[in-house]
């Protein structure tokens, strides 16, 4: 009998990011990049740097664009975003328990854009040349042509993966522009309806 050694194991390597449950980063985000979303900007005031000192900072209006967003309960009324964990949003909102929604039209993609870049100029530049009004029930910025309005109080924290789920519950609603579609992201871009 002659011991011949056996022949060497095909070495396997896993695919890079890819999870326990077997899901890559990659295709789970394609796959996602089917479902059509509607498009929103959270607002929020953050609060002076020192409210004591007449002369330190004031807040400052913080913005994000968000797709992550839907209603949850009629009564009471609710709604939920979704902010990834440890952003400028997420860690104002730890804080602050008062925001607001804009619900953005097909013609706001510009201000979608820009409230969504990746190492942006301030806030405070951001929200510049853009019309809006102050929320009576939060302080935050309503964009002026918005399809839609919300103001919101947070109900609820849920950490959720690498994401944290804000659940609040509407103070004011207004629909204050009938004007045009809403603006949507499909396929990792923003598009319009028809």
């Amino acid at each position: 009998m002659l011991n011949t050694p056996a022949a060497p194991a095909p070495i396997t390597v896993p695919p890079a990011a890819r999870h326990a449950e077997g899901v890559s980063n990659d295709e789970f985000r394609a796959a996602m990049s089917r479902l059509a979303a509607g498009v929103v900007l959270v607002t929020a005031v953050e609060a002076p740097l020192d409210p004591d000192d007449p002369g330190a900072p004031a807040g400052e209006d913080v913005g994000m664009t968000a797709t992550a967003f839907l209603s949850v309960s009629l009564d009471p009324p609710l709604v939920l975003v979704s902010l990834r964990t440890g952003s400028r949003m997420d860690e104002l909102l730890e804080e602050q328990p008062l925001w607001a929604v804009s619900v953005l039209s097909e013609s706001q993609r510009h201000i979608a854009g820009r409230f969504s870049m990746k190492g942006r100029v301030s806030d405070r530049l951001l929200f510049a040349d853009i019309p809006y009004r102050r929320g009576e029930y939060t302080g935050a910025p309503l964009v002026g042509g918005a399809l839609a309005t919300l103001e919101c109080r947070t109900e609820q924290r849920v950490e959720a993966g690498d994401h944290t789920l804000v659940i609040g519950r509407v103070m004011t609603a207004a629909v204050p522009s009938a004007e045009g579609g809403p603006l949507t992201y499909f396929r990792g871009r923003y598009r319009q309806l028809g």
